[in-house]
């Protein structure tokens, strides 16, 4: 009997990543991935809940995006709008608008803020949160998303307000995968363990989004993340993100993927909204306004980065997409860093 491999479940296989030191080279860009680290989205673990019936959280809207394991029992979702859904063990609940929802028991369950008096007297300073009562026990994990908005919210604004991964022996065995890891390191509280949940928590982010993407049908709005079903207009875009520098006109990424210029820009254009180089003009813009934001490079070596040989027409360029030149624009980022720093430690 052969034994499972871990690996196997996880959404990004490691398999399939290869050696830079071994061969010098690294497998093509993924556009998702691209997105992901470039928003520099990030997990964190918020609560580990142990909730008894009955109960119910009443849950605030917010700035980022939520996330949420059941890993034993059920609960009951509600969203201002729509049906109650009911949550069972290994669902996985991500909602990335930031919209206001309910938790509960049952589905008319009577909820309770979610604020800082819930936390200050119910929650551990380890994150883990108990709701008593005398009913059947349900446990979950709660988990936060942070991003930068410039470039995160392309991907953001594209998914609903409320994505239900309900649970899966077969089509979900890598989120029941993750799930039950999740559940193991939040319940151990070994060395270590908040950074592994955290990792598991963007791993978790993945594939709920991979599985939602996959679960769409073919008459899905045109978008990017829909367009990576696609494997020529995937090439496309990969090619763009991998090298976001170069020269590139509509005749060479046709060349690249060997198929002709009207066809290459009828489908791009059809799967992903608009042609091919206004997406490269915006996703340019993205890189960077992260380059200003988070490096120290000069507004001229970024203008090269990004594939523009003027700085003049670079600066245009950017002032038209963002409102403000480059200039302006990194110094009132470097200005809204220091003030959130400020306000986190005072």
């Amino acid at each position: 009997m052969r034994m499972t491999d871990w690996r196997e479940f996880l959404p990004v296989r490691l398999t399939n990543v290869v050696s830079v030191c071994a061969i010098g080279t690294v497998r093509r860009m993924d556009p998702l991935a691209d997105v992901l680290d470039l928003g520099r989205v990030r997990g964190v673990l918020l609560a580990s809940v142990r909730a008894e019936a009955p109960w119910g959280l009443d849950l605030p809207p917010g700035m980022g995006a939520a996330l949420h394991a059941v890993t034993a029992g059920t609960a009951w979702l509600r969203v201002d709008g729509q049906p109650p859904l009911q949550l069972m063990p290994g669902d996985v609940l991500l909602l990335p608008s930031g919209i206001r929802y309910r938790l509960s028991s049952a589905p008319d369950a009577r909820c309770r803020p979610f604020d800082r008096a819930m936390k200050e007297e119910l929650m551990t300073p380890a994150g883990d949160l108990t709701l008593p009562g005398p009913g059947a026990v349900t446990t979950f994990v709660c988990a936060g998303y942070d991003y930068d908005l410039d470039v995160a919210q392309q991907l953001m604004r594209l998914l609903p307000d409320v994505i239900h991964v309900p649970a899966d022996a077969i089509a979900g065995r890598d989120i029941a995968a993750l799930v039950e890891l999740l559940a193991a390191e939040v319940g151990t509280r070994s060395p270590g363990s908040r950074s592994a949940a955290a990792r598991l928590i963007d791993l978790l982010l993945i594939a709920a989004i991979r599985r939602w993407n996959d679960s769409r049908g073919d008459d899905a709005p045109a978008s990017w993340l829909i367009a990576l079903r696609d494997p020529t207009i995937g090439s496309v875009l990969a090619l763009m993100h991998e090298r976001p520098g170069d020269t590139w006109t509509l005749t060479a990424l046709a060349s690249e993927v060997h198929v002709s210029r009207a066809t290459l820009a009828r489908r791009f254009t059809e799967a992903v909204g608009e042609p091919p180089l206004a997406y490269l003009a915006r996703w340019r813009m993205h890189l960077a306004a992260h380059h200003l934001k988070h490096s120290t490079d000069t507004v001229e070596s970024i203008a090269r980065t990004v594939g523009y040989s003027s700085e003049y027409a670079f600066n245009r360029a950017f002032a038209r997409h963002s409102g403000q030149p480059p200039g302006r624009y990194r110094r009132q980022a470097l200005r809204a860093d220091g003030q959130s720093a400020q306000a986190l430690h005072s």
